[in-house]
Order: structure tokens, then C-alpha cells, then sequence
């Protein structure tokens, strides 16, 4: 048995990738399941479309290897997080639509929590006070649910971000668990002891009887035990996508950073097992926990980052096609004096202004497609920046390189201009799809197929090195055009 499963549950699409004992992939599974938007900001999943596409690619994935369930040494699971659902225990339906990370129909409520109980907050769990983690997702549907709160305080509901709700279903309701990186998402986890905080729980409001067993990020939990073609697979694995990515990057020593394009942007900078506070705004996160010992991270968190590309091929209808970008973009010799700041979920790091909205700027009558297509794509390296001079300033380093990952980095343009705004260079992995395998990282050493970090260090490659081409003074004038632009987007939302 020399291949790892990894379940890679995304915001937008559900993947199953197998990878050999090298690393390399062998085979994938991918299929996109419906955004729900039943008022302005707010955004649901269906939890049960969520696990029928993320089954049936784990199925296509070793279908289309040739592999039995006997072929697979482990399944790892990595998730969107924060995202939240919840479920009766007895008959495992879902009580309401999954509420995404991305929804910000709490964000009144986060206003009044902040205003009273943001230092224990940020304190115990390392997080901002925001809408986008799960707490106040959690609270939303016990109130607005008829009977939710009385069931939960009885036991019958379970909640659980995306990796518990797969894991129960992938062991028929007989595992109600999730890890220690994604726990430290919800906003009711004292990421300094570990555990879930009867005081957080006290402030949100939320019944203990709901909350999942906290495990180890690698380990062996259970097998399958669902009917179908994945029956008996150890499932031995499970992180947060983002926390994945940085294992995927093989940053395991202190220091060693990494940025994710995906729906949004998050940088990640492994702080060891030292709890490290930002005096900047990030986020202190659990990285992973292993045998044992819990490592952490600086989270540098962009809400929007590949989607507002999705929303040039969606929303405008510009493109055709997200990778149709790089090339309207390059009509545009330049941005036109453009900016695009995509606030269309309020902004993150380092503003964490849940009233932000997207604006563009710098209109004329000779701007074009080309133009907003171009500035899009900016706007996803700009935010990026920013998340770097956070975590530089935290660190007190100045990061010599950055490793880079997922579906965005296929754009080259999009990587050369983040080199350029950044000045280091932008070392692109030769396995775009690092979130899934540091999920089978993670797996495969709980089950024996590798043996240690040291070994899984040898197999990361990059595929592209882009050098900066533009000066110094230039980066800062476009970096410092930027930030009026943001300006210009922040609490414009005044409706709540």
C-alpha cells in the first residue's frame, strides 16, 4: 500500500487527489457544487451536496489510478474552515444550510463582541473578532432555527466545520471529531491550553454537548465504514486547508512561510511551538498537532483573492473562462491607473473591517476590459503584499523568498507582478495543489509510508523561479497608489 488519499474540500469544488510515496500525483477527482446566496452577504453551502461531490471525486480519484481500497494506505482531509454546519446526531440531517466562512450576516453581533470582549478573544484563541469565523455562525442558526438551541442544550445537534461533518459521514455518525488546527478557527478554542474554553462558549452563547472530540492532526481515527468503494481505508489525517498547504511546502522549521491562492489568499509563517501574539493584526493559529506537540503559525488572512477573478468570468461575463484572465490582462500595457480593491466580504488582514466594500477606481473613458481585468488580477498581489509586511514586522524578519501554491500561481503574469511588488523572489511549487498534499503528508506519516519530516523535505520542488524586474521606488509608488484605493473602500457598508 503505497498511496495516500487526500480529500481537499474546497470553497467552490471538492478534490480527491492520490498521491505515491513520492509525492507525486497520480490521479484526481474535481467537481463544483452550488454558491447560495440568499441575501446580500450572505453566503450557504449544501452540506449534503458538499459530501456527495467530495465522495464521489475520492471515488473517481481511485477509479481512475486502477486502485481498491487495499491500494490505499490512508486518506488525509484537508477543508475550507470555519465554515459551519450542524446536524442532527440521530438521523444526521443537516438543521440549516452550511454557513460559510465568506457570510457576514453576523457581523452586527461581532461589533457588539468586540466592543466588550475582544482582549480575552484575542488573547485565548489568537483570532480577530469576526464574522468569519465560526463562533457567531454557530449562534446565528441555535437562534433563527426553530427548536436549535433547545435540541443542542440536549444533545441532539452536533456541530462541526467541514472536515468533522466528512468525517462522520465517511464513518457513519460514529466519529464526531476534528482537529487541533481546525478547532483553533471556531473562536471558542484556548489555543494556550488546548482546549475548548467554557468562557468563549459562555460569550457566544453555545452549549458544549455540540462540540466535536478535539484529535491530533495525524493520526489514525477510524476506518471507513461507509458503503462504497473507499470501505476499510484508515482515515489518519486531517488540517485545515490552510495549515495543510504549509505542511504540503514542507515549511516545518521555524520561520518558513508560505502563500496560498485559492478563493482567498493566506500566508502562513511556521512560529514553532511558540504562541507568538501580532502586534500587526494577523492571526496566531495552530499550525498542526503531532505526536504530541503542537506547532503554531502567523496567519495573514485575504478573503478575496482568486474569486474576484471568478467574479470577472461570472458577474461582468469578461471572460469565458478564469484562465482567459492572464491573457486580457495583457492587452493592458499597464493597469491605466486602475485599482481594484475586491472588499466584496469586508477586508481582512491587516484592516479586519467587516463594513469594506469593493471598489474600483481610477475609471475613464478610455478604460477598458483589459484594464479591470489587469487590476483584478493587481489587486490579488497587492492584498498579498500586505499580508507580508504584517508578518515581517511581527517576525522582525525579512523573508528572503516566498513559496507559493494554488489554482492562481498557474497565472505567470500574476506571479511575475508579485515578485516585482514584493522585491524577492516568488518560488512557484512544482505541486500547485499543496493543500491536499500536506493532507496526505500528514496522513501517510501516521500510517508509516513516510517516516519522518526529514524525508518529506527531500521531495518539494519548485517548477518556476520569477525574479523582480521593476525598481524599488517603482513597487512603493504602485504599493502607495494601493492603499489610497483601500482607503477609499473602508467602512463604506452603513447599512447594518
Amino acid at each position: 500500500m503505497s498511496y495516500i488519499l487526500a480529500f481537499d474540500q474546497g470553497t467552490t469544488s471538492s478534490r480527491s487527489i492520490v498521491f505515491d510515496a513520492l509525492g507525486n500525483v497520480v490521479s484526481a477527482g474535481q467537481r463544483e457544487f452550488s454558491q447560495i446566496y440568499p441575501r446580500s452577504g450572505w453566503v450557504e453551502h449544501d452540506p449534503d451536496e458538499i459530501w456527495a461531490t467530495q465522495f464521489a471525486t475520492a471515488c473517481d480519484a481511485a477509479a481512475k489510478a486502477g486502485l481498491s481500497a487495499s491500494d490505499i494506505a490512508g486518506i488525509g482531509v484537508t477543508n475550507q474552515r470555519e465554515t459551519t454546519i450542524i446536524w442532527d446526531r440521530e438521523t444526521g440531517e443537516p438543521v440549516y444550510p452550511a454557513i460559510v466562512w465568506q457570510d457576514r450576516r453576523t457581523s452586527r453581533f461581532c461589533d457588539e463582541v468586540r466592543a466588550s470582549h475582544s482582549a480575552v478573544i484575542k488573547d485565548r484563541t489568537g483570532l480577530e473578532v469576526d464574522a468569519y469565523f465560526s463562533a457567531s455562525k454557530i449562534r446565528w442558526i441555535l437562534d433563527n432555527v426553530p427548536d436549535a438551541r433547545l435540541r443542542a442544550e440536549d444533545g441532539a445537534l452536533a456541530f462541526g466545520t467541514v472536515d468533522t461533518w466528512l468525517i462522520w459521514k465517511l464513518t457513519c455518525g460514529e466519529l464526531h471529531i476534528t482537529d487541533a488546527s481546525n478547532a483553533s478557527r471556531t473562536m471558542l478554542y484556548d489555543i494556550n491550553t488546548l482546549r475548548w474554553d467554557d468562557e468563549l462558549l459562555s460569550i457566544f452563547d453555545i452549549p458544549r454537548a455540540i462540540l466535536p472530540v478535539v484529535r491530533s492532526s495525524s493520526e489514525v481515527l477510524a476506518e471507513v465504514s461507509v458503503e462504497g468503494p473507499l470501505k476499510g481505508i484508515p482515515i489518519a489525517g486531517v488540517a485545515g486547508d490552510q495549515q495543510a498547504a504549509l505542511f504540503g511546502q514542507a515549511c516545518f522549521d521555524v520561520g518558513g512561510t508560505k502563500n496560498t491562492y485559492g478563493t482567498g489568499c493566506f500566508m502562513l509563517q511556521n512560529t514553532g511551538e511558540r504562541v507568538v501574539p501580532s502586534a500587526n493584526r494577523l492571526l496566531t493559529t495552530v499550525a498542526w498537532q503531532i505526536g504530541g506537540r503542537t506547532e503554531y503559525a502567523l496567519e495573514g488572512s485575504v478573503f478575496i483573492g482568486g474569486a474576484v477573478i471568478q467574479w470577472l468570468r461570472d458577474e461582468l461575463k469578461i471572460i469565458e473562462t478564469s484562465a482567459d484572465v492572464e491573457r486580457l490582462a495583457g492587452e493592458a500595457a499597464d493597469n491605466g491607473g486602475v485599482y481594484f480593491v475586491p472588499a466584496f466580504a469586508g477586508l481582512g488582514t491587516p484592516h479586519w473591517d467587516q463594513d469594506a466594500r469593493g471598489t474600483i477606481i481610477g475609471l475613464t473613458r478610455g478604460t477598458g476590459r483589459a484594464h479591470i481585468a489587469r487590476a483584478a488580477v493587481e489587486s490579488i498581489a497587492f492584498q498579498t503584499a500586505d499580508l507580508l509586511s504584517a508578518v515581517n514586522a511581527d517576525s522582525g524578519n525579512q523573508l528572503s523568498e516566498l513559496r507559493v501554491d494554488g489554482g492562481a500561481t498557474r497565472n505567470d503574469a500574476l506571479l511575475q507582478f508579485q515578485a516585482d511588488i514584493l522585491g524577492i523572489p516568488v518560488l512557484r511549487s512544482a505541486v500547485s495543489e499543496t493543500t491536499a498534499l500536506g493532507a496526505a503528508y500528514l496522513a501517510g506519516l501516521a500510517v508509516g509510508l513516510w517516516p519522518d519530516r526529514t524525508e518529506l523535505a527531500t521531495h518539494w520542488k519548485q517548477n518556476a523561479i520569477f525574479e523582480p524586474k521593476i525598481s524599488p521606488a517603482k513597487a512603493r509608488a504602485l504599493l502607495d497608489r494601493w492603499h489610497e484605493a483601500v482607503d477609499r473602500s473602508l467602512n463604506w457598508d452603513r447599512s447594518r
